[in-house]
């Protein structure tokens, strides 16, 4: 099987480090960015590539990548952690199609930032799926697809952690499936399918007077890989990586307005939200609120 791999996020790496180590696919070729000002996960596969002594290339445009996959005269692409969606001039240069990854439960919830949104929005579970890029987004059969279970407690870090292993393991699979001529696809069902948006800046700000659950999910949504969430102090935004629920007893604090400072002890604060009070315990504020001050 001669593949041609496009990528350039944590998932691209770690996906195709395990193609490399536990199949036979030829890899003909990677597209990567070697500087990535989009991708808060980026990760360039230039190292890999040198290192494995693999023809690479530098995504600068759409033109120059067609003709460069073109020459190499690939089997199938997987296309992984990829901010571009591929036009049928892509779409249509392998004999056996072009493979895409989504980290959510396909059809349900296709779209943009499906790990955030998913912890944002406090889901039970969620998935790691492949399947077969179309020219809709998200919409193609889908080759492999595995159901992820959301902790309580989990944030952006350890569940992005479950469904790469996850991905490693039906990476590995799949590609085997391809080379022995046993893959087999199932469509979609269209009508369970919706639509996640792209996150904007006001989505990651912290509005007090959201229940201290709410906030508190947003702040596991947003931290490390991602951006993190965001609360303005003095008229600047100032990061937020990590919360609690306070241990303070909030039937004390019912006659307190939302965003009022209750504590501050060290480098940690706790404010009152609008049901309860929650303790910021990792952020990058330069300057640590006083009590009594609101956000």
């Amino acid at each position: 099987m001669k593949l041609v791999y496009i990528g350039c996020v944590e998932s691209s790496s770690r996906f195709l480090q395990a193609i490399y180590k536990e199949t036979d696919a030829h890899i003909a070729g990677i597209v990567t960015k070697a500087i990535s000002h989009f991708n808060s996960d980026h990760v360039s596969l230039e190292q890999f590539a040198t290192e494995k002594k693999i023809d690479w290339l530098d995504y600068q445009d759409k033109d120059s990548m067609i003709e460069w996959i073109k020459e190499r005269q690939p089997d199938i692409i997987y296309c992984f952690g990829w901010s571009h969606l591929l036009s049928s001039d892509v779409l249509d240069i392998p004999k056996w199609g072009i493979v895409g990854y989504h980290p959510a439960l396909l059809p349900a919830n296709r779209g943009r930032h499906p790990i955030i949104w998913a912890l944002a929005l406090g889901l039970k579970k969620t998935g790691s799926t492949f399947f077969y890029l179309t020219k809709e987004a998200d919409a193609g059969d889908i080759l492999n697809q595995r159901i992820i279970q959301i902790e309580h407690d989990e944030d952006a870090r350890s569940l992005y952690n479950k469904i790469l292993k996850a991905g490693e393991e039906q990476v590995v699979e799949m590609t085997k499936q391809f080379i022995d001529a046993r893959i087999e696809a199932t469509p979609q069902d269209h009508l369970k399918a919706n639509y996640w948006r792209k996150r904007t800046k006001r989505d990651g700000e912290i509005d007090w007077r959201m229940s201290t659950k709410a906030i508190i999910q947003l702040i596991r949504a947003l931290t490390k890989p991602y951006v993190g969430a965001h609360a303005v102090y003095k008229g600047a935004d100032s990061i937020i990586w990590k919360a609690e629920v306070s241990t303070l007893n909030p039937d004390h604090y019912t006659n307190y307005e939302p965003g009022k400072v209750i504590d501050a002890n060290k480098n940690t604060f706790t404010v009152k939200t609008g049901d309860g009070l929650v303790v910021i315990q990792e952020h990058e504020w330069s300057e640590l609120p006083k009590i009594g001050e609101y956000l």
